[in-house]
């Protein structure tokens, strides 16, 4: 972030007059659109320092989880080596994900726009506009060929300056169709060009957790889907509000989606039909209708025989504020089921002697650790690998060795799979300092701590 008034001394700013501080707040945009095209510049050369040994025709990586590879940017551009792209985000500040996302606009617009990387370099359209053209040109299913490419990049450089989303999708869209890229479908009407860019998706945003336990969902349907969808709830909250609710009709409808997809689970459709014909008498075959996991911590008191909780608690997904009031209600389902598990001293110290991690062991390091612990990632620990900071030696007992990697909570990590492979296979180490604090040093000998306030540069490396 670049102070807007960076360039002119705090006793001479409040003496400017509005003319003089709009003349230096638009001097300072400049000089952030600048320093923003010459990081991708940068970004872009650090690409070319790294390049892998691979037969793939696009820079990628593998996605842990995925059965495919992500592209990092289209065909035609320069490969790319996996391990240079977590050094770059933490000199950053920035996640790997991030900086991934950085270099591949970077090789984007360098090699598949160049019209729009000669903009951007020149001044004249901002990097976060060209980034967005990137982005669109990167993920198109199908696929833009080097040709396609250069065809949006001629189109876009004459409006780059406005161009909009809307106008940005159904100009990638005509691409497709113009260039024939798109698979022949016989159902499809050829009339129907632009339909070969499928704008459906449904995406929870479940990283962003309001503080009242809500989140945003955000859909993009069929025309048909949606008149469904708005009729089954608003008899979902006309419903409810004959039943004696005194809710707003925003929060009935809201709550009639969450009924929808209680209902659809419920139904489970997949194991009725292997499941046998006639049921036990005490088995209704249907699963627990609300199938969530969630990981509530809070304070608890006892005062005589009573366990009494703090109003407010820590949801581990997204590291939200819980409301004791909510996860009460939440609760109250006559088919939900309540786990409660008892309270770990993070103060002491677990071990055994085998190399397997027992689960109170895992669990006392997810709760110490809350997160993968490299530098500025915040993947929950819960969904992480468990890592021995110092490796486990098998053949210690077999040669009558101490062993040097030990299975205990002081030699373990929560390292999410990326990370984890990047500490195996590079030259990245790290060490734990006290209990959940972390020194970590890059190849290039840049070094961090990492701790529950979050990351932290210790000292920039020797020249």
């Amino acid at each position: 972030m670049i102070d807007i008034l960076a360039a002119v001394p705090e006793a001479e700013a409040d003496d400017l007059s509005a003319s003089a501080l709009l003349a230096s707040i638009r001097s300072a945009r400049d000089v952030e659109h600048a320093a923003a095209a010459e990081q991708l510049d940068l970004a872009a050369r650090w690409a070319d320092l790294h390049p892998p040994e691979s037969i793939h025709s696009a820079a990628s990586f593998t996605v842990p989880g995925c059965e495919h590879e992500e592209p990092i940017a289209g065909n035609g551009c320069p490969l790319v080596a996996e391990f240079c792209i977590a050094e770059l985000g933490t000199v950053l500040g920035i996640s790997t994900l991030s900086a991934k996302k950085l270099i591949g606009h970077s090789l984007e617009l360098r090699h598949r726009l160049p019209r729009l990387w000669a903009q951007v370099q020149a001044g004249v359209v901002p990097a976060w506009r060209a980034r967005s053209v990137a982005e669109a040109t990167i993920h198109t299913s199908p696929v833009l060929t080097i040709e396609a490419a250069g065809w949006v990049d001629a189109q876009v450089a004459a409006v780059a300056a406005r161009v909009g989303p809307a106008q940005l999708d159904r100009l990638v869209a005509e691409t497709i169709t113009r260039f024939d890229l798109a698979d022949p479908d016989p159902a499809a009407d050829p009339e129907d060009g632009y339909l070969h860019v499928d704008p459906r998706h449904v995406t929870v945003h479940g990283q962003d957790i309001h503080f009242a336990g809500t989140v945003c969902i955000e859909a993009e349907v069929d025309l048909a889907d949606s008149l469904d969808l708005d009729r089954a709830l608003a008899h979902g909250a006309k419903a409810r509000k004959a039943m004696g609710s005194t809710e707003s009709l925003d929060v009935r409808r809201a709550k009639a989606l969450g009924d929808l997809a209680r209902t659809q689970t419920a139904l489970d459709l997949f194991h009725q039909s292997t499941r046998s014909a006639k049921p036990a008498a005490d088995d209704d075959g249907l699963p627990a209708a609300r199938q969530v996991v969630l990981y509530a911590h809070f304070d608890a008191t006892m005062s005589g025989q009573q366990t009494v909780f703090g109003p407010t608690g820590r949801m581990e997904h997204g590291r939200r504020l819980a409301l004791l009031d909510q996860v009460q209600a939440w609760c109250a389902g006559s088919r939900t089921t309540v786990t409660v598990k008892p309270v770990i001293d993070l103060h002491h110290q677990l071990v055994t002697p085998a190399y397997e991690i027992p689960d109170r062991i895992r669990e006392h390091v997810i709760l110490r650790d809350r997160t993968c612990v490299f530098p500025w990632c915040s993947r929950p620990a819960r969904a992480c690998d468990i890592d021995h900071i110092i490796a486990f030696d098998h053949e210690a007992d077999a040669d009558g060795r101490p062993q040097t990697g030990p299975t205990t909570t002081s030699n373990l990590a929560p390292l999410c799979r990326t990370h984890h492979r990047l500490k195996t296979h590079t030259g990245w180490r790290y060490r734990m300092v006290e209990p959940g604090v972390f020194e970590w040093t890059s190849p290039h000998e840049h070094r961090y701590r990492r701790d529950h306030t979050g990351t932290t540069r210790i000292d920039e490396p020797p020249d």
